[in-house]
């Protein structure tokens, strides 16, 4: 089984963020980059697949030249290859991205495409889900769990309030992992080492023939404001517990 995984290049969840001058994104030379989590659940889905039904993992990143960091990461932990689609920078539109890597992923004909459900940093949730529409393949979201059948696939899907949905995909597929589901893995020094000498496909951007046309404008980026209010209530002990609640609840919702 060619099994293909999408990665992103994320800032670090630690970094400092701070708007850049023109206010339409965030300061990029000071951020440190890692591997978006939920992609890493998705590799390593791939990774346990191909244990247990041989095969092969391809990596694709797209991204600018400090994207090839997470390439390296994901073939140290296992993947076979990789290909990298270079970009002045990482696309904000899901659109826009997914157009570019059907356009690199179409020729490999792979038969089954796994992504996190969604990036740490823009969190759309949507590139997988559109990846499956424009190569015509089956989809699936929220994957917990995946079992190859020849040529099909059975998963686990995650619904509403502790509810599962298992649905039987014919291959070629596209599936959204869920994070968490599996224990990640590190990668070893072995691995390490072996990454250095495994294929790396660079492709730019602008050789794969893709409208790379953003649909969609960010006008302004900006942190959210802080605001501080008290609220003092009086009466009865259950009545004024009655109240905090609802406060948490319908106005605060942290609960």
């Amino acid at each position: 089984m060619k099994i293909i995984v999408s990665v992103k290049q994320v800032p670090a969840r630690d970094s400092t963020l701070r708007v850049n001058q023109s206010g339409k994104w965030l300061e990029t030379s000071d951020l440190r980059y890692e591997m978006n989590e939920p992609d890493a659940y998705a590799l390593e889905e791939a990774l346990q697949l191909k244990e247990k039904s041989s095969g092969e993992v391809i990596v694709i990143c797209a991204g600018p030249q400090r994207a090839l960091q997470t390439v390296r990461e994901a073939l140290a932990k296992g993947a076979d290859r990789a290909i990298h689609v270079e970009t002045d920078e990482i696309a904000f539109d899901a659109l826009a991205t997914a157009r570019l890597l059907a356009k690199a992923i179409t020729p490999e004909s792979p038969d089954l495409i796994l992504t996190g459900l969604q990036s740490d940093d823009l969190g759309y949730g949507q590139t997988g889900v559109i990846l499956a529409e424009l190569l015509g393949f089956a989809h699936a979201t929220i994957v917990m769990e995946v079992e190859a059948k020849g040529q099909t696939i059975r998963v686990k899907r995650e619904l509403e309030d502790g509810w599962f949905q298992n649905v039987s995909l014919p291959l070629p597929a596209v599936l959204t992992i869920q994070s968490g589901i599996k224990k990640l893995r590190y990668a070893t020094l072995m691995g390490i080492k072996k990454a250095k000498t495994k294929e790396v496909k660079t492709i730019p951007a602008t050789q794969l023939d893709a409208d790379s046309t953003a649909s969609m404008l960010i006008e302004c980026v900006y942190l959210p404001q802080r605001h501080k209010q008290t609220q003092i209530f009086s009466g009865e002990a259950k009545q004024v517990a009655k109240q905090l609640v609802e406060k948490l609840k319908f106005e605060a919702r942290v609960l």
